[in-house]
């Protein structure tokens, strides 16, 4: 959409995504990134923290229920989103401002770790692409091995080669 701000953030989770569902039974997933920047000082050889930034953040459907089961507090990520800018008034009727981080992607850094990727099976809510039958889904795939009677190549270890599929 037009006008939107996108944004990056690279932080760690300051607690684990607390995953909570609408009256209607959507699932939301909510959570904190804590992005501090760090400066090196010259005169004193040696890293300096900034002023940390902590930034609300929400995930909804089936990419809440992803978000809660994989990412838990203290996981450095990187997250990419639409800022959000909500008005409310607190306890005491004071008008408030909050502005909240509408994730699009997100996923661990592996900057310092290391991370397996499962593909999660598929529930066909909110997507715009047709489901199909797994077997024609496989085949199609261009890093899939041919002939390959495995249903997802991301979830067996080690099933890669060194050539490239392309």
């Amino acid at each position: 959409m037009a006008g939107e701000t996108v944004i990056t953030v690279v932080g760690n989770l300051t607690a684990d995504p607390e995953l909570r569902y609408t009256q209607n039974g959507l699932p939301v997933a909510n959570f904190t990134i804590a992005s501090t920047p760090r400066t090196f000082d010259r005169q004193a050889n040696e890293w300096k923290d900034g002023e940390a930034l902590f930034l609300r953040a929400s995930v909804w459907r089936d990419f809440a229920e992803h978000v809660a089961g994989s990412l838990t507090k203290g996981m450095r990520v990187v997250a990419q989103g639409r800022l959000r800018q909500r008005s409310y008034q607190d306890r005491d009727g004071n008008n408030r401002t909050a502005i909240e981080l509408e994730v699009d992607e997100i996923g661990p850094s592996l900057r310092y770790a290391t991370a397996q990727v499962t593909r999660a099976a598929s529930s066909g809510g909110g997507q715009s692409r047709p489901q199909q039958p797994q077997q024609q889904q496989v085949s199609e795939e261009p890093w899939s091995t041919p002939g390959s009677s495995s249903a997802d190549a991301w979830s067996t270890p080690g099933s890669f080669g060194d050539d490239t599929p392309f």
